[in-house]
């Protein structure tokens, strides 16, 4: 175990990735399909070899990396990493071109859940390959925030930490100590892939009993847990679980919102209830949808739907599980969600999915988007302002971390909006060059930068044909799925050179 965990982080990563192959492939040799288990158990064993041989060549060498160097080998591997993935894919799918892999792999890793190909076009090991890539990357994602994020403060851990972005000294951010990198990276993959491989398992379980498929159930599951929003079906409405699956899975998001749903291995509260993170959260999931209720309600009396209550309630119902999904960026979309539509005729706006997927998830979760925390900090900064030009002399009641996050917590929080705004314009902007409209382009920007593939086929008014766009722009769109799922306060401090000064 030792041996294992002085390896470089990134050889690691490469090496299980190449063992998951094996997965893919022994199901492929239980339905038959003889083409697909040959091309991951190929994949698996040339990438398992490869990985033993690097191994063996830095066998007698000392590998103790810093939490930064963790960060850039934790880049490389959503860069370089899904072109291993997309091998065996390429071969399996055999009508596709690399390129086209290569983004649904890069996709896949970065928990965008964004796709290129229709659901019949795939293969039974097709679908759980990309939905286990996805999977794999929200893990990454967990183990990372604890192990590397949060020694750095980048993440959305700056909003509380005491040090600057990419300066923290907190404890296992150096080489030296009891808790290096090395140690504390193990220590936290020890600790949450047990909870998050046995709140897969549960919830696999439970759709089971709901009446989904064993490839249903477990891809519903992995997609759920990584916040992916892949599935191997059309969509989410014409699983055969229905309403009953859809409310099992609406349980799970909450793992989403706050990452104390699962562990405090990064931050000690009084409580879930108290957690700032849960409560905002929560309290979007049920405000938007209700609003969006009363709105078709009030419309329902120009149809003469108004006394329809069980077309009212499963409104209600759709509005509230899709909310939920986009809120964390997982991106399902309820099969009641349309059913607003037929009860007051009136359409629901594509954007209101995009600002909850532009709001996202909790800390050091597998959600992306601009997080809930720095969302709070604003809050409290806004509302004190408020407090000051009522009663100029007042004096804040909160604590010591309570004026962090309302100071400089909220100071670098509105910096980072910033730097996601004049992204998200830019890339809006280049997208525009290869002859994508205006619409078009702020929905692909913002499903990308967020990780919210899905709503590239929820938000807009036309249809965006993904497969048309050229291989360049697909490109672009993986650059802006991995700078959205590392954040681009991390990608500014792998660049600056006084971090790397020794």
């Amino acid at each position: 175990m030792k041996a294992i965990a002085g390896m470089p982080l990134f050889l690691l990563m490469t090496g299980l990735g190449a063992a998951s192959m094996l997965l893919p492939a022994a199901f492929a040799y239980a339905i038959e399909d003889f083409h697909d288990a040959r091309t991951f158990f190929y994949g698996a064993l040339l990438g398992l070899i490869l990985t033993a041989l690097v191994a063996l060549a830095l066998g007698n060498q000392r590998h103790n990396e810093s939490a930064l160097r963790q960060l850039v080998a934790l880049a490389a591997g959503f860069v370089f990493l899904p072109l291993m993935f997309a091998v065996p894919f390429h071969e399996a799918v055999r009508t596709t071109s690399f390129g086209s892999a290569y983004f649904e792999m890069v996709s896949s890793f970065t928990t965008t859940g964004a796709t290129l190909f229709d659901a019949a076009r795939l293969s039974g090991p097709e679908h759980l390959w990309r939905v286990q890539v996805g999977w794999m990357g929200g893990l990454v994602m967990w183990i990372a925030a604890s192990a590397i994020l949060a020694p750095l403060a980048l993440g959305g851990f700056e909003v509380t930490a005491s040090g600057e972005p990419g300066q923290s000294m907190a404890e296992g951010a150096t080489n030296s100590g009891p808790t290096a990198p090395s140690q504390r990276l193990m220590r936290s993959a020890e600790t949450l892939f047990p909870i998050y491989a046995g709140l897969t398992l549960a919830l696999t379980v439970m759709l089971l009993v709901a009446g989904d498929p064993p490839l249903v159930a477990l891809s519903h599951a992995m997609s759920i847990l990584s916040t992916s929003g892949i599935t191997p079906l059309s969509s989410l409405g014409a699983a055969p679980s229905g309403l009953g699956g859809e409310m099992v899975l609406f349980c799970f998001f909450f793992f989403a919102l706050s990452r104390m749903t699962f562990s405090t291995d990064t931050r000690q509260e009084r409580g879930l209830y108290f957690d700032p993170e849960f409560r905002l959260g929560v309290i979007i999931v049920v405000s938007v949808p209700l609003l969006l209720f009363l709105r078709h309600w009030v419309a329902s009396f120009d149809v003469g739907e108004e006394q329809n209550w069980i077309a009212g309630l499963r409104a209600l119902w759709g509005g509230l599980f899709t909310a939920a999904s986009f809120l964390t960026t997982t991106g399902f979309v309820s099969g009641d969600w349309d059913t607003a539509q037929d009860w007051s005729g009136l359409p629901t706006p594509g954007i209101i999915l995009m600002g909850l997927a532009l709001v996202g998830g909790g800390v050091a979760t597998t959600a992306g988007g601009v997080k809930l925390m720095r969302v709070y900090a604003l809050y409290l900064n806004g509302k004190r302002e408020i407090e000051r030009l009522v009663h100029p002399h007042s004096v804040g009641r909160a604590g010591p971390m309570g004026r962090r996050i309302r100071r400089e917590g909220a100071f670098i929080a509105w910096v980072f909006f910033m730097f996601f705004a004049v992204t998200l314009a830019g890339l809006t902007m280049v997208l525009g060059i290869y002859g994508v409209d205006f619409e078009r382009a702020i929905v692909l920007t913002i499903a990308t930068l967020s990780n919210t593939g899905p709503l590239i086929g929820a938000a807009p008014a036309r249809v965006i044909d993904l497969a048309a766009m050229r291989w360049d722009a697909h490109l672009i769109l993986c650059g802006a799925m991995v700078l959205g799922r590392l954040e681009l306060l991390a990608i500014i401090v792998m660049i600056s050179p006084d971090l790397w000064r020794e």
